[in-house]
């Protein structure tokens, strides 16, 4: 695998073929009295063209000296941050955060940097996470301008190997989209398994990256979510250097990444702020959730219907009491409720956030205590759905957790017609379904199916830094390492041999 990582370059001019793999690194030229042609080079995403047609361009244009030193030109410009360089760290450093590199024909290994950088002041005025809040860390969304979201993307990660390609698609909207990767990390098969994809799209109009994830993903009509989607920039950088392959859309402010597997479904970024034991904590917390989401109410539906011998006998007074003035089954029950609680989300989601907030609070209560007085549904069942509902939305990513809501009604249908081995078979079902999907052409139950034990560090729960070193294998990215954590007895040698 080590050969195919490539090497560090030296010089400027080696960097420039690097640098220019990327579609949002532009090039132009201009002339100063018929002369030798004067260079300009930068990043599009962190520059500010306006300060280069107002304050660079027409200096140098008009200037009445004809350019033979790099001197010249920059005793021209009227910028204060600027500088001559010919080191090849200085320049990549510089260009990565707004600076254009200006040089001439004769001295193509050392330039003029000048600071043109948008700035993005103000910008966390207008794009934090909403939909995955996190209490702790960077809350920093994207937009729904693809200039911005390249913007953010480049201030944090200020190297030359983040490479974007650019799209055009849609017959009528010509929708500029992008596709982002890590080059030498990102496995080269699943950049141009996406690429391809994206390319061989016909559409008219391209709305949202949701409408590629669901054209473009290996099977259309799963409910599972095959490709990650996702607002936060943090998550984001998180699968880029993990070697997955992004798409960026014009007009959307989610990021679509694959390949992926079910359990970076399940992955919140806090899980990596906080300490190891309590990120492990909750991620299995968010497992328990959803397995409580999908089974609580169908194995009540089973139990009741089917299997009246397994409940205990101090549990079966409470249960006959609750049931004893409902006079529909546990499917209809179950059902009324379950139908009920969706309406009353659906409605919530879509009405302005106070009136959402009030209505989703205030109209469960007063339709469920309604319900039970009514003798529609018993009070225990009221309890298990309210908190299969609740436990739906502790799963960080909002299409996994629709597809979870979903999962809920035919395993209900199941566990009415054949009980437990109705339920039984559901979940059979749905896990050779998982079995077969795949993300990008790779497995969606790895590191599970195939199995990777090593990668299971970082899956049900979180392993300590120290242990969490190298890349998902599952991944197949060109670089396994991704940092070097020094131990505290390593440490202490050090210190103790000085």
């Amino acid at each position: 695998m080590r050969n195919f990582i490539k090497q560090k370059n030296n010089s400027i001019h080696d960097l420039f073929k690097e640098v220019s793999k990327s579609d949002d690194f532009y090039q132009f030229s201009t002339k100063n009295l018929n002369e030798s042609p004067i260079y300009f080079s930068y990043y599009k995403s962190l520059i500010d063209e306006k300060k280069i047609h107002h304050h660079l361009l027409p200096y140098i244009q008009s200037a009445e000296e004809v350019f033979t030193e790099l001197t010249d030109v920059m005793n021209t410009i009227p910028i204060e941050d600027r500088e001559i360089t010919s080191d090849a760290k200085v320049f990549i450093n510089k260009l990565t955060k707004g600076y254009i590199f200006i040089h001439l024909t004769k001295t193509p290994e050392k330039g003029i940097l000048v600071n043109l950088s948008n700035g993005m002041k103000g910008y966390r005025d207008f794009n934090n996470a909403e939909h995955e809040y996190s209490v702790i860390g960077p809350n920093v969304g994207f937009v729904e301008d693809l200039d911005t979201n390249l913007s953010l993307l480049r201030r944090q990660i200020t190297s030359e190997d983040l490479v974007f390609k650019e799209i055009t698609k849609g017959s009528l909207s010509n929708t500029r989209v992008m596709i982002g990767y890590i080059d030498g990390i990102t496995n080269p098969q699943h950049i141009q398994t996406m690429k391809q994809r994206l390319e061989d799209l016909d559409m008219d109009v391209i709305f949202d990256s949701s409408i590629l994830d669901q054209i473009i993903s290996d099977n259309a009509k799963t409910p599972f979510p095959l490709f990650m989607s996702t607002e936060r920039l943090d998550r984001t950088i998180y699968m880029l250097l993990l070697g997955q392959v992004i798409v960026i859309s014009d007009g959307s402010p989610y990021v679509i990444a694959g390949p992926t597997s079910i359990f970076n479904f399940f992955i919140s970024p806090e899980d990596y702020y906080s300490p190891w034991s309590v990120g492990s904590f909750f991620r299995l917390i968010r497992f328990i959730g959803v397995l409580f989401s999908i089974l609580a109410t169908p194995i009540y539906v089973a139990v009741l219907t089917h299997h009246y011998a397994i409940i205990p006998e101090d549990l079966l007074t409470p249960l006959i009491m609750s049931r004893a003035n409902v006079p529909f089954p546990p499917l209809l029950e179950a059902l009324f409720l379950e139908i009920t609680i969706e309406l009353l989300r659906e409605a919530g989601g879509r009405l302005p956030t106070k009136v959402g907030q009030t209505l989703g609070i205030v109209g469960g209560i007063v339709i469920g205590q309604a319900a039970v007085q009514a003798a529609l549904t018993s009070n225990i069942l009221l309890i298990i759905v309210a908190l299969s509902a609740l436990a739906s939305f502790t799963t960080p990513i909002f299409k996994m957790s629709n597809t979870i809501r979903i999962l809920r009604f035919p395993l209900i249908l199941l566990a009415a017609i054949w009980g437990g081995f109705g339920v039984t078979l559901g979940l059979t079902f749905i896990l050779c379904h998982l079995i077969r999907l795949k993300s990008l052409g790779m497995p969606y139950l790895a590191p599970l199916y195939p199995f990777r034990y090593r990668d299971l560090n970082d899956s049900f729960i979180r392993s300590s830094l120290s242990v969490t070193t190298k890349r998902f294998t599952f991944f197949r990215p060109l670089k396994l390492h991704r940092y070097n954590v020094k131990k505290h007895k390593d440490i202490e040698d050090d210190y103790n041999n000085e």
